[in-house]
């Protein structure tokens, strides 16, 4: 394996990139955004990217230009959005071809749905999907969740089982087509079964595995 960090100028500010390849060539190009909090990757977005980077994908984190200028709490979404199509442009024209499936945990997966039809996305990954604030059901983000499918793109979320964000049970009532879902123990938070979390994504990227 091997891994290269870049920088990516975007209209509020460079991002950065930190791209692990597998030995040989990659079966397609799993890129993924962070959280709305924090300035370091999650223990279930580093198992992810480990067991898939293993699988012989090529994993590309994503670092929006709030983190990389090490402020607390990330924007507004349009600015996320104007910031991850650049990135995504320059992942694209430096990947070589194969599947591109992007995704991100909590936020990152807002955007990731939000931008899949633009950045031409063969599938969309969401890590803890927040359907809604905590307490919250009437602030429904469900039509963020069907963008993609809208367009035929096919959505995988794995949500935690008492995710206050939206439990599984909220999150299949408002399951449009093209989406699955992978439930595991947990609240909005999945280091304690990160490995949980990785299999589950790479049993829908790669179920021969």
């Amino acid at each position: 394996m091997s891994e290269v960090e870049r920088l990516v100028d975007t209209p509020h500010g460079p991002a950065r990139t930190t791209t692990t390849s597998p030995v040989g060539d990659a079966a397609g190009t799993l890129v993924l955004g962070h959280g709305a909090g924090g300035l370091r990757w999650t223990l279930d977005v580093l198992a992810v990217r480990d067991m898939v980077v293993g699988a012989g994908w090529r994993v590309v984190l994503v670092d929006q230009p709030w983190r990389v200028a090490e402020r607390r709490l990330g924007p507004r979404p349009p600015v996320l959005d104007e910031a991850w199509l650049p990135v995504l442009s320059d992942v694209v024209g430096r990947s070589g071809g194969g599947r591109l499936v992007t995704g991100g945990r909590s936020a990152g997966a807002r955007v990731a749905c939000r931008t899949a039809e633009a950045v031409g996305a063969d599938a969309v990954l969401c890590l803890s999907f927040p359907l809604h604030p905590p307490g919250k059901p009437e602030a429904s983000r469900a039509p963020e969740l069907a963008q993609p499918g809208a367009v035929g793109i096919p959505v995988h979320v794995v949500q935690g089982s008492t995710d206050p964000f939206g439990t599984p049970a909220e999150v299949e009532a408002v399951l449009p087509p093209h989406v699955t879902l992978d439930v595991v123990p947990g609240p909005h938070s999945l280091g304690r079964v990160a490995d949980r979390v990785a299999a589950a994504v790479l049993r829908r990227l790669a179920p021969g595995e």
